[in-house]
């Protein structure tokens, strides 16, 4: 057995909402694999500084910004990613509002204005994505994308329905694209974490440790997530390890839910 090369090597790349948390986490694994990434954020100064440390480690990134509540900010994005690599192979749509989620009380209670902008971003901002990357994988000749989706999706709670009516809607659109665009070489999967403590939420401190071993308590595993548990998954659905799984919705928390 020779030396294994890298998964992801020549691979064109892209990361939506990837200036901190499971994006940035992502973006190191898909570089550290081979790949050559656009580092696409609404915050443009955070997705730079996650393309410079990359850049930095050898490693081929450059950022964009993107709001994916605008169609013409997206469509622009993926234009300039797609001018930045040259071609387009996978895209990773991560992005989400998380500030509206804790507005969004119940179906009686939430204010329209966080139903309308949970919505705008989560669901309708991944469509948007969807079709600006499409064209580029089809002329590719085929390509994967990947959604960030939850187990919100799936689990039923008595709190953040427009989050869950988001995440539910984004397992239909994914399940719509790999079941139109399967056969012209194209996949679709989503991520569904579970209970993940990214480095802001740990360098933040204000999540209260007897909620941390509660979650720990609800789980089949040791301990919470890590963004890693989840960029390994999402780099292995963007290589050819992952071309024949499509139309799935994949749950990495620990044997929370188990589906």
């Amino acid at each position: 057995m020779g030396m294994q090369k890298a998964r992801l090597a020549g691979k064109a790349l892209i990361v939506v909402g990837a200036g901190t948390g499971i994006g940035a986490a992502t973006v190191e694994r898909l570089c550290g694999e081979g790949a050559r990434v656009c580092v696409a954020d609404i915050d443009l100064a955070a997705a730079q500084a996650v393309a410079a440390r990359m850049v930095d480690a050898g490693y081929q990134a450059f950022a964009v910004p993107v709001d994916i509540a605008d169609e013409a900010s997206v469509n622009a994005a993926f234009a300039a990613a797609v001018e930045g690599l040259g071609r387009l192979d996978g895209a990773h749509i991560n992005a989400a509002d998380m500030r509206t989620i804790f507005a969004d009380s119940d179906a009686l209670g939430i204010d329209l204005v966080v139903f309308d902008r949970t919505i705008a971003v989560n669901l309708r901002g991944h469509l948007l994505c969807t079709r600006a990357a499409l064209p580029h994988l089809l002329a590719a000749g085929g390509g994967a994308l990947v959604y960030t989706s939850s187990a919100a999706g799936d689990s039923g709670e008595p709190e953040r329905p427009a989050y869950a009516m988001a995440k539910s809607g984004l397992n239909a659109l994914m399940r719509h694209v790999a079941s139109r665009w399967g056969k012209e070489g194209i996949t679709a999967n989503a991520v569904a974490p579970g209970f993940v403590m990214t480095p802001e939420l740990i360098a933040g401190g204000q999540v209260p440790p007897d909620w941390i071993a509660q979650c720990i308590a609800q789980t089949r595993s040791t301990r919470l997530g890590k963004v890693e548990d989840i960029a390994g998954v999402v780099a292995m659905l963007l290589s050819e390890d992952g071309r024949w799984i499509n139309g799935q919705v994949l749950h990495i928390n620990g044997g929370t839910l188990l589906h």
